[in-house]
C-alpha cells in the first residue's frame, strides 16, 4: 500500500475562495480535506483587496458559512452601494454640491464591509479547529498528476492523494496554467487601491457645521444610516473611485477603463490620491494628510476561463478561475456561486450522474460570469452621467436580486429542473440587456455631445424604481414548491421586459424632446427591445408616425420615475400617466 495520505479534496489556496469552500465542506459532508498554501502564516502582511460583500454572498457567507454572529461581530454591517458625481459650474469641494444616488433602505439581506485579513486569519482558524481539516504551509514547487480515479499532488517536502482538487490559488492559477484553461475577455481596466489610516467620512468634507449636516433637508431623501458604511462609488465616465470603511483604516480605489486614462497617471497611491483630489475636489480637504499603511495595483485585472470544473473531478473557484470587474462587487458572489456547485459535484458518487452535473454547472458558472461582461465592456462610460448611470445601475440590480441571489437563496443551480428553467429565462433576457447597454451607452454619448448636463446636484432614490423595490421583495420569497419558485422567476422576468421597455422610452422621449412620447401607446408597443438600437434620426421619424396615436400605454410602474433630472418647467408640463 501506498504511505501516500489519501484526502477527499485537496484545495491549493488558503484565500477567500479557498477558506470558504473548505468550511462549506466541513459543515454540509463528511469529507476529509487538505488546505495548501504558500505562504507559511496566512494571509501575510499585505492588506488585501476586495472587501464589499452584496446580497448574495452576503446570505452564503452568514446563512451557508453560519458566519453571522462573527460577522456582525467583527466587520462592519454595509449600508448598500451609493454613488456620486460632480455638478457643472461647482467647485465641488464639498458633500453637497454632489448628485447622489442611492437606496436608502437597508437590505433584507445583511452585508458586510470585510477586512479580509481579518476574516481568512479567522476562517483558518475555524476550519483548523475541525480534525477533518488539515492545513499545510509554507508549499513550494507544487506539481500534480491528474487521474481518471484519483490525483497525485507533490510538492517540496510532502505528496498526497484525493479524489478531488481543487484551485483556489488566486490569479496565479494554478490548474489553469497546467490546463491551459487561460482566456481572456473583452474588459480592458484598471486599478490603483490602497489603504489609509482612520475613517474616512464623505458627509464630513464639507465647510457646513456638523449642525448643519445633521439637519441638512436632503436628508428627507437621503435618510440619516451613515454614509460612510456604504460602499462609496465617485464616479466619472469610464471611472470610479471607491471609499469603503474599515475598522481602524479605510480602503481606497480607482477603477477606471484604459480608454480614458493612462495606467502611467496613477501608477502609485500617491499619484492615485492626487488624481481624485483633482477629479473629486472635496477629497482634498482630507486625504492629503491620510497616512498610506498599504497599497496595491492591477493594470489589467480582468480575464475568463476556458472551463472551471470538470467529471474528471477538479475544479477552479475565485481568481483561480473568472474575475470581471469590481463595480458591483461580484468577486465574492461568484465564489459563493462556485463554491456551492462544487460541493454538490464533490459530494456526487455516480460517475454518470457527475458527468451530467459538471456539464451543467459549467454552463451555470459561464452564464453568471459572462451576464456580467456586457455591464463592464459595453457602457462603464455611463458611470459619468447621473441619470444614465441610474437608468443602467436599476435595471442591473433588479436583474441581480431577481435573476443571482433569488435563484441562489432557493437553490436553483442544483435543482435540475429549476436550474433549466433559470438559465432558459437568463438566455432570453441577456439577448435584451446587450441591447440595452448598447443603448445606454450610445444616450451617455449623446448627452455629451449635446451638452446636456444636470445643472444641480440631484438625489436619486433607486428604489422609486418600482421593478427593483419589487425584486427586492424576492428576499422573502423563500422556499415553496418548484412551480411556485418558478412562476416567481416568470413574474420577474415579465417585470424586467417592462422595465426595458420603459427604460427605452424614457430615453426616446428624452432625445425626441417630448414627454408625452412615454405615453403614447403605439409608440411604445412599437419598441423592439431585441433589436433596440440609438438613432435619434429615427427615432423622431417613428415618433411622428405615431403622434395623432391618443390611445395611452398601459404601464405597470409609474412612467415618471426620472422626473428628478427634469427643470421645474418641465416637471409642471409632463402629461398625467395612468398606472394600473
Amino acid at each position: 500500500m501506498s504511505s501516500t495520505p489519501h484526502y477527499d479534496v485537496v484545495i491549493v489556496g488558503a484565500g477567500l475562495a479557498g477558506l470558504s469552500l473548505t468550511r462549506h465542506l466541513l459543515l454540509e459532508t463528511d469529507k476529509r480535506v487538505l488546505l495548501l498554501e504558500k505562504r507559511d502564516d496566512p494571509p501575510g502582511p499585505q492588506q488585501k483587496v476586495g472587501e464589499s460583500l452584496v446580497q448574495l454572498a452576503g446570505y452564503y457567507f452568514s446563512k451557508t458559512l453560519d458566519l453571522e454572529e462573527y460577522l456582525f461581530r467583527e466587520h462592519y454591517l454595509k449600508y448598500n452601494l451609493r454613488f456620486y458625481w460632480t455638478t457643472a459650474g461647482r467647485e465641488n469641494n464639498g458633500f453637497e454640491d454632489y448628485s447622489k444616488a442611492f437606496s436608502r433602505k437597508i437590505s433584507d439581506i445583511a452585508t458586510f464591509q470585510l477586512d479580509r485579513n481579518r476574516l481568512e486569519r479567522d476562517l483558518l482558524v475555524l476550519n483548523q479547529g475541525d480534525e477533518r481539516c488539515e492545513f499545510v504551509g509554507g508549499v513550494k514547487s507544487l506539481d500534480a498528476e491528474l487521474g481518471d480515479g484519483e490525483h497525485t499532488v507533490r510538492w517540496e517536502g510532502g505528496d498526497a492523494r484525493c479524489t478531488w482538487l481543487v484551485d483556489t490559488s488566486g490569479r496565479s492559477g494554478f490548474l489553469k496554467k497546467k490546463l491551459d484553461l487561460r482566456e481572456s475577455n473583452p474588459i480592458r481596466h484598471g486599478s490603483t487601491f490602497c489603504w489609509v489610516d482612520g475613517l474616512v467620512d464623505i458627509e464630513k468634507l464639507t465647510d457646513r457645521s456638523w449642525r448643519e449636516t445633521r439637519l441638512d433637508p436632503a436628508r428627507r431623501k437621503a435618510g440619516n444610516f451613515p454614509a460612510f458604511l456604504a460602499t462609496n462609488h465617485f464616479c466619472a465616465e469610464g471611472m470610479w473611485f471607491w471609499v469603503i470603511p474599515l475598522h481602524e483604516k479605510t480602503s481606497l480605489g480607482l477603477v477606471y477603463e484604459h480608454a480614458v486614462l493612462d495606467p502611467g497617471e496613477v501608477s502609485t497611491a500617491e499619484k492615485m490620491l492626487e488624481y481624485v483630489c483633482r477629479k473629486w475636489p472635496l477629497f482634498a480637504r482630507d486625504l492629503p494628510q491620510r497616512k498610506v499603511v498599504d497599497e496595491g495595483r492591477y493594470v489589467d485585472f480582468s480575464y475568463a476561463a476556458k472551463q472551471t470544473i470538470s467529471a474528471r473531478r477538479w475544479g477552479c473557484a475565485g481568481e483561480a478561475g473568472r474575475f470581471s470587474d469590481p463595480l458591483y462587487s461580484p468577486g465574492s458572489d461568484l465564489i459563493s456561486i462556485y463554491n456551492t456547485l462544487l460541493v454538490d459535484a464533490i459530494e456526487t458518487d455516480d460517475a454518470a450522474q457527475l458527468a451530467e452535473k459538471c456539464e451543467a454547472y459549467e454552463l451555470a458558472m459561464r452564464v453568471v460570469y459572462e451576464a456580467y461582461v456586457p455591464s463592464y465592456a459595453v457602457s462603464y462610460n455611463c458611470l459619468g452621467d447621473p441619470e444614465v448611470f441610474s437608468l443602467k445601475y436599476s435595471w442591473e440590480l433588479a436583474i441581480y436580486f431577481g435573476f443571482y441571489v433569488f435563484p441562489f437563496v432557493n437553490e436553483f443551480p442544483t435543482v435540475p429542473e429549476l436550474r433549466a428553467h433559470w438559465l432558459r429565462k437568463f438566455g432570453l433576457l441577456g439577448t435584451i440587456n446587450r441591447r440595452l447597454q448598447d443603448f445606454l451607452s450610445a444616450y451617455f454619448h449623446w448627452k455629451k455631445t449635446n451638452g446636456v448636463e444636470t445643472p444641480e446636484p440631484r438625489l436619486i432614490e433607486f428604489y422609486d424604481f418600482a421593478p427593483l423595490s419589487d425584486s427586492e421583495k424576492l428576499f422573502y420569497d423563500v422556499g415553496g414548491s418548484v412551480e411556485q419558485r418558478m412562476d416567481s422567476l416568470d413574474r420577474q422576468y415579465d417585470r424586467m421586459k417592462e422595465f426595458a421597455r420603459l427604460i427605452a422610452a424614457h430615453v426616446h422621449a428624452a432625445v425626441i424632446g417630448d414627454r408625452k412620447a412615454l405615453l403614447n401607446a403605439d409608440f411604445v408597443r412599437g419598441i423592439k427591445l431585441r433589436g433596440l438600437s440609438f438613432e435619434p434620426e429615427a427615432m423622431h421619424a417613428e415618433y411622428a408616425r405615431h403622434a395623432e396615436c391618443e390611445t395611452s400605454y398601459d404601464w405597470n410602474l409609474e412612467p415618471f420615475v426620472l422626473d428628478a433630472f427634469l427643470d421645474d418647467a418641465e416637471r409642471a408640463s409632463r402629461p398625467s400617466a395612468v398606472v394600473r
